[in-house]
């Protein structure tokens, strides 16, 4: 693809990544059984002059746990635990309650590796004085599904793993991934983003007190795919998103229905105040599948970012390779947002996935309607523009000589 030019001629580079030229930074250690096989899809959050990474491994029990790895600069790891700093506790993580004879029933959800369940594909986010894990609970033959876990700050940065009991958040029955929260409420209420293909879903909640049997997930709107473009099959959350003075930085990874076997990094720009609205989006990737080690593991042609930070004024996602290793690519964060930030769109408002007739905001121009009591065209008083349960946009107001209400189409 030819660089874009502005109006007055100047060439406008596309936002990329460019991966560190040591990745990756972590891989499979034999001396800790848990890590064996693979580690990949890391979390990662800025706190207390470092960056902590959470990773999924995978060792001879081929079930997934978290690991732990940190860094000071954003490319080295300068620590490695062990020990697990995650580990599944409850039925919906793990096959150990499964009877012999539903061993058959194993793995039909398989997801690099981890045939026997466990925890996966987590994601960090700071708010307050706790830190959320969101991840992929999955049992070994039930439909994979998101849990939410908490940590207070001082336990987390002392490596004192004191995670709160963990629950499934979304509804049985439906395979449900790659949630991320917010950093901070909006309106009041926390944000939560996950995927139910082929989309990304976005919630709004008045708390994280999910009791895991009464109350799910409900994906109040949605991201879609965009069927002209790289990201049309399939698009979901990556990394929380980050704040930056231009919106939300919002990193997510899509697959193209033409190239539906290699996982690839995108990046949108959300609004501050409604993070249902995309401002920008990246029109190729930033990030695609082309080293050696993102193309020699458990599975060929995988990018897939869990986490991201800004240090030093520089951009670090973190992401998995091949479903085997850990990596990490960065890029300028002012350049990287400038160059989204041409990449912006005309792109709505994301529409709620099962809408009410929802009231979108007033319109400031003069609106003309039929007023069937009145048996003629007014211009409508107190006009919005709304969503009717169909999708369809229209104006609604009411006449100004009757009261009675009126609706104008398209």
């Amino acid at each position: 693809m030819r660089p874009k030019k502005s109006r007055q001629g100047q060439v406008r580079l596309p936002p990329v990544l460019e991966r560190f030229e040591g990745n990756p930074i972590l891989t499979p250690d034999s001396k800790h059984w848990w890590e064996t096989k693979a580690v990949f899809n890391p979390a990662a959050i800025y706190e207390g002059g470092k960056v902590h990474i959470l990773y999924r491994a995978i060792g001879g029990a081929d079930n997934s746990l978290l690991g732990y790895a940190s860094s000071l600069d954003g490319f080295h790891i300068h620590e490695r635990l062990s020990e697990p700093a995650y580990v599944p506790r409850e039925p919906f993580e793990g096959v150990n309650s499964l009877p012999i004879f539903d061993r058959e029933r194993v793995s039909l959800y398989t997801s690099g590796g981890g045939s026997g369940g466990g925890c996966e594909d987590p994601r960090l986010t700071r708010i307050d004085d706790r830190v959320y894990l969101t991840y992929v609970a999955y049992d070994g033959y039930s439909p994979p599904r998101v849990a939410l876990s908490s940590i207070g700050i001082d336990d987390f940065l002392q490596k004192k793993w004191t995670w709160k009991k963990p629950v499934l958040i979304s509804p049985p029955n439906i395979v449900d991934k790659n949630a991320c929260l917010l950093p901070e409420k909006i309106n009041g209420k926390y944000v939560i983003f996950h995927r139910i293909f082929p989309n990304i879903l976005i919630d709004f909640v008045d708390d994280l007190d999910f009791d895991g049997r009464t109350r799910w997930l409900e994906g109040h709107f949605k991201i879609s795919v965009k069927s002209s473009s790289w990201d049309n099959l399939k698009v979901a959350a990556g990394p929380p998103p980050i704040k930056t003075k231009e919106g939300w930085l919002f990193i997510y990874h899509a697959i193209d229905e033409k190239d539906d076997l290699r996982y690839k990094i995108g990046a949108m720009l959300l609004d501050i105040k409604e993070p249902t609205r995309v401002l920008a989006r990246t029109k190729r990737p930033i990030l695609e599948p082309l080293a050696s080690y993102e193309n020699e593991g458990l599975k060929s042609g995988v990018v897939y970012p869990c986490g991201a930070v800004v240090l030093n004024e520089r951009l670090f996602v973190y992401y998995g390779g091949a479903d085997m290793v850990v990596c990490v690519a960065s890029a300028k964060i002012s350049e990287f947002l400038s160059q989204l930030c041409y990449e912006r769109e005309a792109e709505p408002v994301s529409y709620p996935v099962h809408p009410p007739a929802d009231i979108i905001g007033k319109t400031a121009e003069p609106i003309q309607g039929y007023c069937l009591k009145c048996r003629k065209k007014l211009e409508m008083k107190n006009h919005r523009h709304i969503i009717l349960k169909n999708l369809r946009h229209a104006v609604q107001g009411i006449c100004p000589k009757c009261g009675t209400k009126m609706i104008k189409f398209g």
